[in-house]
């Protein structure tokens, strides 16, 4: 279905999206930068999906823009477009973040290996980031003149600060890692040699919760980044509302009081 991207569904409701362009170290095409945001819509809206996961094939997560005079000219050349082309003032590095932050699914970035301007800002829109021990991060944008995109200023700030952020977009040094790790950028370090396999085992555990309730969680959680506290308290009390009406909340209450432990189905 896809000619860029990898879809696999595990047993548990993980849906693996994985960019697969492993020779350009997963570098966005034209192709791929149209697929991306249709799967994770498509994970977004299918029920047996209860967190979505986006990675990269080979040794990279995704290396940004191709950078050859000929997708470079594809891609940013509007002349040729219709005028509802032209009039679109996010393009794909919008779509890609947009189609993140709007999924219904806890999103995890697993960066198993370099993740470089809209790579990086990929990342960054995901709810959670496990990054592999191996791995490194950069925005990348002034290497090559150019500013940031796909949300990378919107999430970095909010992320690590504005001083870090701020440096690390003005320097586009490289960040590995540990560093990555200990200013907050990334949830959890995983090791190299195993990075699939604990990727695997997070997914899965995330995927054991409640759907309704992450769903309603991820909702609050994006909208506490510019909601009033009194919009956001309202906002609550309408979720948890919501929530005390699904079979999940029961079920979690008898096998409480059952001491044992719950098995949610999303009902």
């Amino acid at each position: 279905m896809y000619e860029h991207l990898l879809i696999n569904t595990t047993d548990e409701g993980v849906r693996t999206i994985t960019l697969n362009r492993p020779e350009k170290l997963n570098a966005v095409n034209m192709k791929l930068s149209e697929e991306l945001p249709s799967a994770i819509n498509e994970a977004s809206c299918d029920d047996s999906v209860r967190v979505v996961v986006i990675t990269g094939a080979g040794r990279g997560f995704c290396a940004g823009l191709e950078l050859n005079p000929a997708n470079i000219q594809k891609m940013t050349d509007r002349r040729r477009d219709s005028r509802h082309e032209r009039s679109d003032d996010l393009r794909w590095v919008g779509r890609w973040a947009l189609a993140v932050v709007n999924c219904d699914k806890p999103v995890i970035a697993a960066i198993n290996g370099p993740a470089v301007g809209a790579g990086c800002g990929l990342t960054l829109a995901a709810d959670i980031r496990l990054m592999s021990d191996a791995a490194v991060m950069s925005t990348g944008y002034l290497r090559i003149g150019l500013c940031p995109d796909a949300g990378v200023s919107y999430f970095l700030p909010r992320l690590v600060g504005l001083s870090r952020a701020s440096e690390m977009i003005l320097t586009a040094r490289d960040i590995r890692a540990d560093e990555a790790e200990r200013i907050g950028l990334v949830s959890r370090i995983l090791p190299a040699d195993d990075f699939e396999a604990g990727v695997a085992d997070y997914a899965a555990k995330l995927a054991s919760g409640p759907p309704f309730a992450m769903t309603i969680s991820k909702r609050l959680l994006q909208s506490s980044l510019d909601a009033p506290l009194l919009t956001q308290l309202r906002d609550e009390i309408s979720g948890i509302t919501q929530c005390f009406t699904t079979r999940d909340v029961t079920e979690a209450i008898t096998a409480f009081n059952e001491k044992r432990k719950p098995v949610f189905t999303g009902e």
